[in-house]
């Protein structure tokens, strides 16, 4: 029988790579629209339209890292469905968020920075490292929810 904390502790970690994943989705799919676009006209432009319609997936890998991570350290891979009370699940929980919550909505950022970036590329393919890096500046903050979550787990 599934424990209320445990069930929090698990709705977290699954928060956490669900919200990601759902935000690189829609961010890579922004990306990839805009590449479609591109390269319709210029089939030359695919590798620098993909290269920027990459960067806005890393949000989902960082969640499936902190739902892995908070996963071990709730000990499931070892030992099992673990028993936690409700207190230490809701501190999963929290731990959780802010790599769900942050990862989903920079992700989607990132792909309109980068769905930018494939329009630039449309009109001066020279100017591609331009837009790469407006599209990498939001990758900062998506490395801090993964810190953040990060360093919240490790300390329980």
């Amino acid at each position: 029988m599934l424990s209320l904390g445990t069930g929090f502790a698990f709705l977290g970690a699954i928060l956490a790579v669900a919200l990601a994943c759902a935000g690189s989705g829609k961010g890579v799919g922004l990306a990839g629209e805009a590449g479609n676009g591109v390269i319709a006209e210029d089939p030359s432009k695919f590798a620098q339209c993909l290269i920027l319609e990459i960067i806005p997936g890393t949000q989902g890998l960082y969640g499936l890292v902190i739902w892995f991570f908070a996963m071990m350290k709730m000990g499931f891979f070892a030992t099992g469905i673990p028993d936690l009370t409700l207190d230490v699940g809701f501190q999963y929980f929290a731990a959780c968020l802010p790599m769900g919550i942050g990862g989903y909505f920079t992700a989607i950022a990132q792909g309109r920075c980068a769905a930018a970036g494939v329009m630039t590329v449309a009109r001066r393919s020279d100017q591609m490292a331009k837009g790469l890096i407006f599209a990498i500046m939001v990758e900062f903050y998506a490395i801090l929810c993964l810190l953040a979550s990060f360093l919240m787990l490790n300390s329980l």
